[in-house]
């Protein structure tokens, strides 16, 4: 929401003019810094927002597998570990490997499209039937 919101702020106050990054996109480099320091900000927010934003999903996907193979070992069986000064913490196979298969697809596509601007400004096009 919060990237839609700077979309459209972005649009209503510079119209097509708007820059794809807000940071560098007027021009101003200089503080290095500070701008350094903004996108390591944007970058640790993105990664909290990406575990936040993905749970939901995660867990329907483990839900429905379990519905779907209530059979299967790999799928329902939980291995208690115990961390010292944690407690015990259970580990699910099947929930370790979908979830990281998950995070390198989207990796993946991520790094498919380096010049994200550019993508969604085809997209933008292509729905508004210009």
């Amino acid at each position: 929401m919060f990237y839609v919101l700077c979309g459209c702020v972005g649009y209503a106050a510079f119209g097509n003019d708007a820059p794809g990054n807000f940071l560098t996109g007027f021009g101003f480099y200089e503080p290095f810094w500070l701008i350094d320091f903004a996108n390591i900000c944007i970058a640790i927010h993105l990664i909290g927002a990406y575990q936040v934003f993905c749970q939901p999903l995660f867990e329907f996907v483990e839900r429905w597998c379990k519905k779907q193979w209530p059979d299967n070992k790999f799928i329902t069986t939980e291995y208690a570990i115990d961390i010292p000064l944690c407690g015990v913490y259970c580990i699910n196979s099947f929930r370790l490997v979908w979830r990281t298969v998950y995070v390198i697809v989207t990796a993946v596509i991520a790094m498919i499209f380096p010049f994200f601007n550019n993508f969604l400004g085809v997209l933008g096009a292509l729905s508004s039937g210009h």
